[in-house]
């Protein structure tokens, strides 16, 4: 039987009670980020990790970044919201992918970027001491929430640190996504992010 994903967010989310625990987020781009900070920073003091070296080309990753500081000046949140901005290595993307350049959207190329965003993601959360670490993947009606949850737990296995399960695109998650992206005037990008989604 499939995994809920979302109840297994929502209990952890219930078994908090007054706690407000520190949250390493994940961020791929301003709309993705803004349902999913509307949600979690009820809860959470949260950290965006904005961490995307397959963002091509750099104009475009500077946009989506510039976005995404825009969408954190606006947003009004119960709990504090910080970003931290990582290293921008494209090369390390593309020898990941080498051989890869013509899979499908979904296919290998993906899970195996899902693996670096989200093992920084894990490491970073461990060197910062965060009670937990997430990503705003899920909330994309494109991304199987299974393949990202897996990775999710291995990188929360590796660097213990523990993963917090979702799928955000529940409960209407991407829809909200757009009613806010159209609320504080964001730029949506009509591709993932790597060179080869933009072809697909």
């Amino acid at each position: 039987m499939a995994e809920n994903y979302q109840k297994m967010l929502e209990d952890t989310i219930n078994a908090l009670g007054d706690r407000t625990p520190s949250l390493l987020l994940h961020a791929c781009c301003a709309p993705c980020a803004s349902y999913v900070l509307e949600y979690l920073a009820e809860h959470f003091s949260v950290t965006v990790l904005y961490y995307n070296p397959n963002t091509h080309p750099t104009a475009e990753y500077e946009k989506r970044l510039c976005e995404l500081k825009k969408l954190l000046s606006l947003l009004k949140t119960k709990n504090p919201v910080n970003l931290l901005c990582g290293e921008y290595n494209p090369g390390a993307f593309y020898k990941l992918v080498s051989g890869l350049e013509a899979e499908p959207e979904g296919g290998g190329r993906c899970r195996l970027c899902f693996d670096l965003r989200l093992e920084e993601t894990a490491r970073l959360a461990k060197e910062g001491r965060f009670d937990y670490f997430t990503t705003t993947l899920t909330v994309s009606p494109y991304k199987s929430a299974a393949v990202i949850n897996t990775v999710g737990r291995n990188m929360s296995e590796k660097y213990r640190v523990p993963y917090l399960y979702s799928d955000f695109k529940k409960r209407d998650g991407y829809k909200r996504s757009i009613e806010l992206s159209d609320k504080y005037g964001l730029y949506r990008q009509n591709y993932c992010g790597c060179e080869f989604s933009k072809r697909g």
